[in-house]
């Protein structure tokens, strides 16, 4: 048994039974037949028993993690076409075929970040990446079998007591550490969780984990710029499908100090931020992190200029700015248009009143963060 078992994605020669078990659970093709079959039998019980049938005839021709994701490819272009207005890329001149990176990026969407990411590089001819996921995401056996079909591993954060802790965080720098060994690139967010108030931060503890596989080195932490070539990413949403709910559990955060989420929101969140329409998206790739840094924190503020920095400022942005802070904010990188205005007006209005601020503040801090990298770190926007 490898050490790694319990968090890596499947091995191909795992595939045909991985595979098997997935299309026979009765929840799948209710989900997939959004994706497969023609919008009027969406819900029906004809389409869903059409998905059925194609998903089994189809699984039976997937063998590898390779076949699986041509296979999700179609279906996930028509998604693209369906619920993204433009999906423009920059920044792949910075990356070299041959080479593996550490891609590391903001987090805005549970699991469009990292599939988009995926998507963009292998259209542009690098091999997909292994993916981080954390546990808490991977309660339903579905859930867990799909994503470690699509290249995910597992980051285990339910565990208690700094011994077991520490033990997780070094598996899990080891299996990055792994994976870039054997010529795999990897994608990591920012920061465990979605930065809900648009906050893009790199947290330091990752960096931290990071050097965790390289603690017999002189300097662990230079140690992870020097052989994992670590490049930044910048993912922007012209519309967040998730902002309404967001919104709705940073003012109870702001109410009541905490947010007890309910058992399925993970799983509605997926959901929403897969089918819900989000404007133009746009992905920037940075050049390889350089250089040698004397504490996490410098490095993490090194990461932040870039990704921070790089983000494309929409219409919606500025709009959200002009409302939160009553005066004009920096411009917008491309023109406005109206449908997705009509979009971001009709989020704000689902809002309750108490709400609205917050749904702002997603979008506006996004347009703080980059005006604040263009003057030098200097105050941009006032909290």
């Amino acid at each position: 048994m490898s050490e790694f078992d319990s968090i890596r994605p499947f091995h191909d020669h795992e595939v045909p039974e991985v595979v098997a078990r997935v299309v026979n659970d009765p929840d799948l093709p209710k989900a997939a037949a959004r994706f497969i079959m023609p919008p009027l039998l969406h819900d029906s019980e004809l389409g869903v028993w059409l998905t059925r049938w194609l998903l089994k005839l189809r699984g039976g021709r997937l063998h590898s993690v390779h076949d699986c994701q041509m296979f999700t490819k179609v279906f996930l272009e028509r998604l693209i076409a369906d619920s993204i207005t433009d999906l423009t890329v920059s920044g792949l001149e910075h990356l070299d075929s041959r080479q593996r990176y550490l891609f590391i990026s903001n987090h805005r969407d549970i699991v469009m970040d990292s599939t988009l990411l995926n998507y963009v590089i292998f259209k542009a001819g690098h091999e997909t990446c292994r993916s981080a996921v954390g546990d808490n995401l991977l309660t339903n056996a579905l859930a867990a079998d799909l994503m470690r079909l699509n290249k995910s591993f597992v980051v285990q954060r339910a565990v208690s007591g700094a011994k077991a802790t520490l033990k997780v965080l070094h598996n899990t720098s080891q299996y990055i550490r792994h994976s870039l060994q054997e010529n795999v690139s990897v994608w990591i967010a920012q920061r465990q969780g979605r930065a809900k108030d648009g906050m893009d931060h790199t947290d330091p503890t990752l960096l931290k984990m990071l050097a965790l596989a390289y603690k017999e080195e002189a300097d662990p932490l230079n140690a992870v710029f020097a052989h994992s070539r670590i490049v930044p990413v910048s993912i922007s949403y012209e519309i967040d499908p998730c902002a309404v709910r967001k919104a709705h559990e940073l003012r109870i955060l702001d109410e009541v100090g905490q947010y007890d989420k309910g058992d399925q929101e993970d799983v509605q969140s997926i959901v929403m931020g897969v089918v819900g329409h989000k404007g133009r998206v746009h992905l920037h790739f940075s050049p390889q992190i350089q250089g040698s840094f004397e504490t996490p924190e410098q490095a993490a503020a090194d990461i932040d200029r870039a990704i921070m920095g790089s983000m494309r400022m929409f219409p919606t942005h500025v709009a959200a700015a002009e409302r939160l802070h009553g005066a004009a904010v920096g411009s917008a990188d491309v023109p406005q248009i109206a449908e997705i205005m009509a979009r971001f007006e009709a989020q704000l209005d689902s809002c309750v009143a108490e709400e609205q601020p917050f749904l702002l503040m997603q979008y506006a801090n996004q347009l703080r963060n980059r005006l604040q990298v263009e003057n030098g770190n200097g105050t941009a926007i006032s909290s």
